[in-house]
């Protein structure tokens, strides 16, 4: 019998990278590589922060494993060498992620459909006054998030809690990145629902509520403790989870992703309107991530998982005989 693993040829588990999330996305490899030399997948680390991309190519790459985050692995710029180099990849293609890994584009895209998200104001660092930068409470009212357009983790993120508080959390996130977001807050639960498949064929996995120590789902807690609550099955009102689950799917297929993904959710506590608050194009898989969780509560292994991923590898453009090589 053909052991599973000998029709994906030989794989790269593309880990580590440049970003501010290298830490995690080493750890995320570090499981995926485990998981898939386990069921006989002839795979390797490979590091773009350590070796040139060509290198894929020269080294007989058949597909990548992608578990790289942020930027220069989850914002377009690696799908995009796969493309030239004609090596089908795990997750969304080149536009869906670079727009995804951008929150505020994204927003534009889900209020431009109607879907609901919550109002913002997008700053320029170095381009606003501390005077205007004061003013954006009356906006938004308090509190308020203040968080880096392209990062993900929870990286750079800061609760506002009063106007003395905002040029600090302006200072911290433009530290990260030259677009900072300013985004209504939504008190009430918060959600993340996975998705795996394209297009139609596209499923929500089972959402999972958050539950963090003062509502502090941050890097450290994301990552390095125990102490962050996650129910799945989860928890919510009846007819909840399935309105959320259509509206995820919803948002997904708009950015155009493929693959898998993660989508993060409020629900306000006095309405119940939940409110989408990013795309993740490149979800974490480490011993904390919560794609993996919550394909196990349907009874998908973490191994099998991966497996069903590097299946679905795939190009935007791939590449067709040509009338030269047909002659």
């Amino acid at each position: 019998m053909t052991h599973p693993g000998v029709q994906f040829g030989k794989v790269a588990v593309l880990m580590g990278g440049q970003s501010a999330e290298r830490e995690v996305s080493l750890m995320s490899g570090a499981g995926v590589l485990a998981a898939l030399q386990s069921r006989g997948v002839d795979a390797h680390p490979f590091d773009p922060a350590e070796k040139g991309m060509d290198e894929l190519r020269r080294q007989g790459f058949a597909r990548c494993f992608i578990a790289l985050h942020g930027r220069y692995g989850e914002d377009g710029t690696v799908q995009g060498a796969l493309e030239l180099m004609g090596i089908p990849y795990t997750g969304s293609g080149v536009l869906a992620s670079s727009m995804a890994i951008d929150k505020a584009m994204t927003k534009r895209v889900w209020t431009a459909e109607g879907l609901p998200t919550p109002r913002h104001v997008l700053l320029h660092r170095g381009q606003c006054t501390r005077e205007y930068v004061r003013t954006i409470p009356d906006e938004l009212g308090l509190p308020l998030i203040v968080k880096p357009a392209r990062e993900g983790s929870s990286l750079g993120v800061s609760k506002v809690m009063g106007y003395s508080q905002m040029q600090d959390a302006v200072d911290a996130a433009a530290a990260m990145d030259a677009d900072i977001l300013c985004e209504q807050f939504i008190a009430g639960d918060e959600v993340t629902c996975a998705v795996v498949g394209s297009g139609d064929n596209a499923r929500a996995l089972p959402l999972i509520h958050i539950v963090a120590p003062e509502g502090q789902y941050d890097y450290q807690n994301k990552y390095f403790t125990d102490v962050t609550e996650y129910r799945v099955p989860c928890d919510l009102p009846p007819g909840e989870e399935e309105a959320i689950q259509a509206l995820v799917l919803k948002a997904y297929r708009l950015l155009g992703c493929r693959g898998w993904g993660r989508i993060d959710v409020m629900i306000d506590a006095a309405t119940r309107a939940p409110y989408l608050l990013e795309a993740n194009t490149s979800p974490g898989m480490t011993s904390h991530s919560l794609v993996p969780m919550a394909a196990k509560a349907t009874g998908i292994s973490y191994e099998d998982l991966c497996l069903q991923l590097l299946a679905a590898a795939a190009l935007d453009y791939p590449a067709k005989p040509s009338a030269e090589t047909n002659a």
